[in-house]
């Protein structure tokens, strides 16, 4: 009993961290203050030696809440407009492939790594998916892992504040017409989909099952016309805080003794990733006659769950925007063997 009590005080003191944080970042009026300020206070408080711990589980509840959340955007008429807008989705993932590529030889170069970390470090998928392929083809895991958690941190915290900072709010038409309204109804259905979509995924071993899952299963009944519930506003808080706490875990006392030049090189990496992602956004978007700051959010190189949250938050493109992060994801994770192989022909 005693140990189970002493192992519980990391995680009681995350939460207390994260609680303080929250509303911190709340009173100062930060984009995603629930996810952003736990990040940023768990993380320094991590690199200084502080003893704090995740909720066991808690990224993939908070994952959930938010796939769960982001699945009620696929009304009928956002999915007809998806439908126009398929050649932006396939942009925005061909241009993740391209930031993929560039970042690997600056990786390569800056921080004279051998080819395999370099590649997976740099190629901006899903952080565990990445690991586990760089296992299989020789890349050192420990520097991959550290890689895209400092990536995803910076991707974070730059994006959300630079949009709001340039007053970029959008009126899209997926947002007009999400369900914002808590029905006790339906609410029980909502939950189940929800779940049936993240064990269903979860079955067949696919990357960001607890993200992607709720999205599929909840998307297609909304997409159906089936009348759900909203989720209850604290709990949706409660998953952003979920995934900052797990996100600000990530770092450790040696986090930026391990490999500084490697980490130098993957900070310089982030940056040049966050700037094509931009200027990709604004280029393609007289293109297709959509506002920058919803394009610019489709192509950034950040994780899936924060990404959509971000867009979520600002009124901006939320289904095209969590349409174009699934599919990255998605094909990133299954074509990055063969680009890979591809890659180190070249170089032969």
């Amino acid at each position: 009993m005693l140990q189970l009590r002493t192992g519980a005080w990391p995680v009681m003191l995350g939460v207390l961290v994260c609680l303080l944080a929250g509303g911190i970042a709340t009173a100062i009026h930060l984009p995603l203050p629930w996810m952003i300020g736990p990040l940023w206070a768990v993380a320094l408080l991590r690199i200084r030696g502080v003893h704090i711990a995740p909720v066991r589980g808690g990224r993939q509840a908070g994952q959930w809440v938010i796939g769960t959340a982001l699945g009620l955007y696929f009304t009928p008429e956002t999915v007809s407009f998806l439908a126009a807008h398929l050649p932006v989705v396939a942009m925005t993932t061909l241009g993740a492939v391209v930031v993929g590529l560039l970042n690997t030889v600056v990786v390569r170069r800056l921080s004279g790594v051998d080819i395999n970390t370099a590649f997976f470090s740099a190629l901006p998928g899903g952080a565990s998916e990445m690991a586990v392929l760089a296992e299989r083809f020789g890349g050192a895991i420990d520097r991959i892992a550290a890689a895209h958690a400092l990536r995803v941190m910076i991707v974070v915290a730059v994006i959300p504040l630079g949009l709001t900072w340039v007053g970029a709010e959008g009126h899209q038409i997926d947002v007009a017409t999400a369900r914002q309204a808590v029905d006790p109804s339906g609410l029980p259905w909502l939950v189940a989909l929800g779940l049936a979509g993240a064990a269903a995924l979860g079955v067949l071993r696919v990357g960001n099952a607890w993200v992607i899952g709720p999205i599929l299963g909840v998307g297609l009944a909304t997409a159906s016309g089936m009348s759900l519930s909203a989720l209850p506003p604290v709990v949706v808080l409660g998953g952003q805080m979920l995934i900052g706490c797990s996100l600000g875990c990530r770092f450790s006392p040696g986090f930026f003794r391990a490999a500084p030049r490697f980490l130098v090189a993957t900070t310089v990496a982030s940056a040049l990733a966050v700037v094509i992602s931009g200027a990709l956004g604004v280029g393609i978007a007289p293109l297709f006659d959509m506002d920058w700051p919803t394009l610019t959010l489709a192509a950034a190189p950040g994780g899936v769950a924060e990404m959509c949250i971000t867009a979520k938050v600002l009124h901006l493109g939320v289904a095209l925007v969590t349409v174009c992060h699934t599919v990255r994801v998605i094909v990133l994770t299954l074509g990055a063997p063969m680009l890979f192989r591809w890659v180190t022909a070249r170089r032969g």
